[in-house]
């Protein structure tokens, strides 16, 4: 039998489309945005963090939210019932699935400056991911809503991150070179932990122009991150 040499070239049949896009590592990047909303603050958030990850290319951006937690009867009475019509389209998450994702940004109001009930309920149901290290190496990033300018967004943020780090995530923030984060012409949420969203006491303020731009920029940075790592 003839040796090959080192010199020699290994024939080896051409490879298909589908093939070439495997083995050199151009698959799309996976997105998930996650999140938590009551009255609707977090899902326009969260639209305008997808609508950022949508702008990097080769990019599939998925959208879901957490289960409710609150009876119907309580919503209802909180008008939150209502309101929450206006995303019952968007599917429902499952924690089996964020183990597909290559970065998840999650969305959640804050609750006495931590996340809410529903959320930590889904996070708690993630121990399975955890064992067999799911979500090890994916990168995790946190936007928020708050009822005042002082209610707990970067303690709500931090406290996040505890788990994201529990499951081996890559944190990735909000750089200062989103200028918007400078801002001191009008009061906003948001900061280097993540977006954010100022709701009012009433809950009839919405997103500002200035906080969905930082939400976008959370989002497209991301996504330009967990590309980079998933070459």
């Amino acid at each position: 039998m003839q040796r090959l040499s080192a010199e020699q070239p290994v024939a080896r049949a051409p490879l298909d489309a589908t093939a070439r896009v495997v083995y050199g590592r151009h698959m799309a990047t996976k997105i998930q945005v996650v999140f938590y909303s009551m009255y609707g603050h977090v899902h326009r958030m969260a639209e305008a963090i997808a609508a950022g990850a949508r702008e990097v290319a080769d990019t599939e951006v998925g959208l879901s939210q957490v289960p409710e937690l609150v009876p119907d009867a309580a919503l209802e009475k909180t008008g939150a019932k209502a309101a929450r019509e206006a995303f019952a389209h968007v599917p429902v998450a499952k924690p089996a699935q964020l183990a597909e994702a290559d970065a998840i940004l999650f969305g959640t109001p804050t609750r006495f400056g931590n996340m809410a009930a529903q959320m930590r309920n889904f996070l708690d149901q993630t121990g399975g991911l955890w064992a067999k290290g799911g979500l090890v190496g994916k990168v995790g990033s946190v936007f928020l809503s708050t009822a005042t300018q002082h209610g707990g967004q970067e303690t709500t943020a931090t406290s996040f991150y505890n788990t994201l780090l529990h499951h081996g995530m890559i944190i990735v923030g909000v750089p200062y070179s989103c200028q918007a984060l400078n801002t001191m012409d009008e009061i906003i949420g948001g900061g280097p932990y993540g977006a954010g969203t100022l709701a009012g006491g009433d809950g009839k303020r919405q997103p500002s122009a200035i906080e969905l731009g930082i939400a976008r920029f959370q989002g497209r940075h991301v996504a330009e991150i967990a590309a980079k790592l998933h070459r």
